[in-house]
């Protein structure tokens, strides 16, 4: 955990370029961070101890829910993606917990120069504020195999 925490932390000056590029979605008061990647960035090691398999052809979903910066909001996460040939995923996010960040990773596969179409409902929970319920959205990313 302590690895994967150690990640994510990498993945900061990415979350602050993430916000000046709006990477984001705003739903009420909440934000929803989303990025989608190859599995071969996750180390060896954090993988192993996370149950997350990297290879060719293999990436994750990352989705995180805050209210104020370092405090994540729990959610329920579904999704399905889809490529330019409406071949498509399930995406079944699993909740990671690391003190007081809370994020959701799902892993799914894709062809190289694959041009994906990710759907996402986000419900965050009744108490986080939002005021709305659930939210949908969708972003596209084309992938590339390293």
């Amino acid at each position: 955990m302590k690895r994967l925490l150690l990640t994510v932390c990498l993945m900061l000056p990415a979350l602050s370029h993430a916000v000046e590029e709006k990477l984001y979605k705003e739903h009420g008061d909440l934000k929803i961070f989303y990025s989608a990647f190859g599995s071969s960035f996750i180390s060896p090691e954090v993988a192993a101890t996370n149950n997350i398999v990297r290879g060719k052809g293999k990436g994750l979903i990352n989705i995180a829910v805050i209210k104020e910066l370092g405090v994540g909001v729990s959610s329920k996460i579904t999704g399905r993606l889809s490529n330019i040939l409406q071949q498509t995923q399930v995406l079944e996010f699993v909740e990671v917990r690391e003190q007081t960040a809370i994020y959701y990773l799902a892993p799914f596969e894709f062809d190289n120069e694959d041009f994906l179409t990710f759907r996402i409902n986000v419900s965050p929970e009744s108490d986080a504020g939002s005021g709305s319920g659930s939210y949908d959205f969708k972003f596209q990313k084309k992938m590339y195999h390293d």
